[in-house]
């Protein structure tokens, strides 16, 4: 175990958190941007989900690069291509040429979070696993409160081209982060034989039953946060009038309320079996996703929409740590390779769902319906579940 183990679960709360800063800082410049590049709402959100796309798409080429190569060198590589990225995405001319971009940034954004997830198996197991993630999710929610309120920031003094340059600013520091982590896999434990072996690991992990269960049921609890993520700014800017900066605070509001449920599951643990705390928050996002239908079916004013929304995303703080370690518990050997699988699940579900979704209409109602159905799969499969690896 490294010596110091806080220091590290602060640099890999920095890391996982490295991919998504790229989609919530320029969300509340979202709607500016469509109006300025001359694309449709359904064309802008998909500037968010080319760059899920990427993050998807890089875990399954990160994880098995970090298996073979170790974590750290991959890590800082993929960091320094995300800086370039965000350059390049502050100079986009045109939509079609931002959404390229965005997708090529998220493969390099998609490292910090899976290789983030490796090095956690690398040095805990079991309970201390479970608290490793959750204080990696509660690390991570700090991003959420800054990022927004960053991006409404440079709105007010720049456009959705400056958001970008800021992005790359953020790149630049978390470059410096990713040196300062230890490598955690040693050459006795990495990958050999080249792609068929990169193959066979994430082989092994779809193989896995209950890992895949664990997987999917994570996923589908993902489509909820995903389908806040990209609905949230025109439901809440375009149809309840809020400015940038009024979302900038909701967003900020709700990613607390993550970090304190992350905080909450990591005292927790070892206390209370995963399964059945995992219960109790998804029953509860349920009947906070039914008000928050309603609300929207009866057009309540904002309060009455902010409040399920808060108790709803609130849960991820739970869903996202106990689901990643049981799911990663079942896992041997390759654990890049399974972390892989497992972000790649989430982030496709992530990147088509809402925006097929927002087909139907962008509204509070649509939102709330999403989150309902998302929710009560994950359940569903939850009580599925074979019974978790000992200790989580």
């Amino acid at each position: 175990m490294p010596q110091h183990p806080r220091r590290l679960m602060i640099a890999l709360g920095a890391l996982t958190a490295f991919g998504p800063i790229s989609l919530d800082v320029y969300l509340p410049s979202l709607p500016q941007l469509g109006t300025d590049l001359g694309a449709s709402e359904s064309l802008t959100q998909f500037t968010m989900s080319a760059c899920m796309i990427g993050l998807a798409l890089g875990q399954l080429l990160w994880g098995p690069i970090s298996d073979r190569f170790g974590r750290r060198m991959p890590l800082i590589l993929a960091i320094s291509g995300f800086v370039v990225t965000s350059v390049l995405c502050a100079l986009a001319p045109t939509i079609e040429t931002l959404i390229v971009v965005r997708i090529v940034q998220g493969l390099c954004g998609a490292a910090g979070m899976v290789i983030a997830r490796a090095v956690v198996h690398d040095v805990f197991s079991g309970a201390e696993a479970v608290a490793a993630y959750s204080t990696l999710a509660a690390v991570m929610g700090v991003a959420p409160v800054l990022a927004p309120l960053i991006g409404g920031a440079v709105a007010t003094v720049s456009d959705w081209r400056g958001v970008f340059i800021a992005l790359a600013v953020i790149g630049a520091l978390l470059l410096a982060t990713a040196a300062s982590v230890p490598e955690t896999l040693d050459r006795a434990h990495r990958t050999t034989g080249g792609i068929g072996s990169d193959v066979r690991g994430l082989g092994s992990a779809l193989a896995n039953r209950g890992f895949m269960l664990s997987a999917v049921t994570l996923g589908c609890a993902s489509v909820a946060l995903f389908t806040y993520l990209q609905l949230s700014p025109f439901v809440l800017q375009q149809q309840f009038g809020l400015t940038a900066q009024q979302f900038a605070l909701v967003f900020a509001a709700n990613s607390i309320g993550i970090m304190a449920m992350a905080q909450l599951d990591r005292r927790l643990a070892g206390r209370v079996p995963g399964l059945r705390l995992l219960r109790w928050t998804l029953t509860v996002a349920i009947a906070a996703s039914v008000a928050l239908t309603l609300a929207g079916m009866l057009g309540s004013a904002v309060p009455w929409l902010l409040v399920p929304l808060f108790v709803a995303m609130s849960t991820h703080g739970v869903n996202n740590p106990s689901l990643t370690a049981i799911a990663l518990g079942r896992i041997r050997h390759s654990a890049g390779s399974a972390s892989a699988v497992l972000g790649t699940l989430s982030m496709l579900l992530g990147a088509f769902v809402p925006p097929l979704v927002s087909m139907l209409g962008v509204s509070a109602t649509i939102m709330g319906a999403t989150m309902l159905a998302s929710f009560t799969v994950a359940l569903v499969l939850l009580l599925c579940q074979p019974r978790a690896v000992k200790g989580v």
